[in-house]
């Protein structure tokens, strides 16, 4: 299973020496990304280097199953009225509609918000520093982390890596 280690660098050069380093340890080139302020990012970082997770997918699926709940209950509430005369295929049709309006209306929510470590990590991207992420099995990490260390990159922080980047 993969962890993600977070490492704080002096610059961009700093970086570029630890994604070296990371690469002669036997890190796979994809499980290397950078995160900086938009200036820095903008014009020296290459985008395969971008870390640009966003919470779309979580939010989607949360909002989907929410969704489709309040739907359901609508319907069935609906059932209940009987002036209105709804049927099954109403609550049916209203569950579909809550899972669409929900799905939509929570991915618009998560896709506004900063990954995961640009929101820990703020304060350090504001500084003018350039973060150096790492994802790696535990074995490697334990060889790798005191080289960059000693290089004088600056551990910040270790995170589960999701399954689906393994």
């Amino acid at each position: 299973m993969k962890h993600r280690h977070v490492f704080r660098t002096r610059d961009l050069a700093h970086a570029r020496a630890g994604i070296a380093l990371a690469r002669e340890g036997g890190v796979e080139d994809s499980c290397i990304a950078l995160v900086a302020r938009p200036d820095i990012e903008i014009g020296q970082i290459p985008n395969r280097r971008k870390e640009a997770d966003t919470d779309f997918i979580p939010a989607a699926l949360k909002g989907a199953v929410y969704g489709g709940l309040g739907g359901v209950a609508l319907g069935l509430a609906s059932m209940a009225v009987k002036p209105l005369h709804f049927g099954v295929v109403a609550v049916v049709v209203m569950g579909v509609c809550g899972i669409l309006l929900g799905a939509w209306a929570s991915s618009l929510m998560g896709s506004a918000l900063p990954d995961p470590v640009r929101r820990e990590f703020k304060d350090e991207i504001d500084a003018g520093h350039v973060l150096l992420l790492v994802d790696a099995d535990e074995d490697l990490h334990r060889v790798l982390e005191p080289r960059l260390v000693e290089q004088g990159h600056v551990l910040l922080g270790r995170q589960h890596v999701a399954p689906l980047q393994d």
